[in-house]
């Protein structure tokens, strides 16, 4: 098997499309999460703590010059990626949940008894049968 026809198995596989379908979903609602952090989240944060932007909160090591933009650690901007993070992973965290909850039931959810056939039947009698003559 020639290593372009390998590929080509591999690459349609479903298990790969569903990857690419999560990691484009995942990317959108990163983007979402990173929207709704920045403008709903963290302005109200922002407010009860004094009228702070998040996103401008930074340390100048050294100002700015004419041939040289200041150097600063801008950690307002950290902290909105760690709330992203956050509601991230809680949001997996809840999927991941629900989708054990299901598998869960779907484990204790007791097999339908069969009823024995024709055969079985006839086959239990005969052993019953043969068992009562060894006694």
């Amino acid at each position: 098997m020639g290593m372009m026809s390998e590929f080509k198995e591999f690459a349609v596989r479903g298990n790969v499309v569903d990857l690419a379908v999560g990691i484009i979903i995942g990317v959108a609602f990163g983007k979402i999460v990173s929207s709704f952090v920045a403008d709903v989240l963290m302005p109200p944060i922002g407010l009860l703590i004094g009228g702070v932007d998040f996103s401008n909160l930074s340390i100048t090591l050294q100002a700015a010059t004419e041939g040289a933009e200041a150097v600063a650690v801008r950690y307002g901007v950290f902290l909105q990626a760690v709330f992203d993070f956050v509601i991230i992973a809680f949001a997996v965290f809840v999927v991941v949940r629900m989708l054990n909850k299901l598998k869960r039931k779907e484990v204790e959810a007791p097999a339908a008894s069969v009823a024995p056939t024709v055969e079985e039947k006839l086959l239990e009698e005969i052993r019953d049968l043969l068992k009562q003559k060894t006694l």
